[in-house]
């Protein structure tokens, strides 16, 4: 199992420069571990992209159904009072905004304290280091 940051779940159902990536990475996982806000954060996105322009209604909906897909077989990280203090406690720690605190304490819930060998896979950089300072291995390796 890893935890899934929704920077590296969008290239599951897009063809973007790191598809080929987090396919391979997504091949080996058994369960895919999510925060709670992952689906909201995922829709957001699309419908940034057919504001934009570059989806259609078509493509939107299509996106969408590929996402419930996948949310039904993934493990999700509820809110609470110690996502939020664990929240609170990186937002002091990391330059993050709140919605990357909150994917981060989910995933260091999910781990446990302290974080062994635990995978983050991720595709913002900001959230990336923050990860790799708490102690996960960030996921993939090297970004292009």
């Amino acid at each position: 199992m890893k935890f899934w940051d929704s920077s590296a779940l969008l290239p599951l159902l897009l063809e973007e420069s790191h598809s080929a990536a987090v396919r391979s990475i997504a091949g080996e996982d058994g369960q895919l571990v999510v925060w709670w806000g992952t689906p909201l954060e995922c829709r957001s996105a699309l419908a940034r992209l057919k504001r934009e322009g570059i989806l259609t209604s078509a493509d939107e909906e299509d996106f969408i159904a590929l996402l419930e897909e996948l949310s039904s077989a993934w493990v999700e990280i509820l809110a609470g009072e110690n996502l939020r203090k664990t929240a609170a406690r990186l937002l002091m720690t990391h330059p993050l905004r709140a919605a990357d605190a909150l994917q981060l304490a989910a995933a260091l819930i999910w781990s446990g304290m302290p974080v062994d060998k635990s995978e983050f896979v991720c595709l913002d950089s900001r959230l990336r280091e923050a990860a790799r300072n708490e102690g996960f291995v960030v996921l993939p390796k090297k970004l292009d």
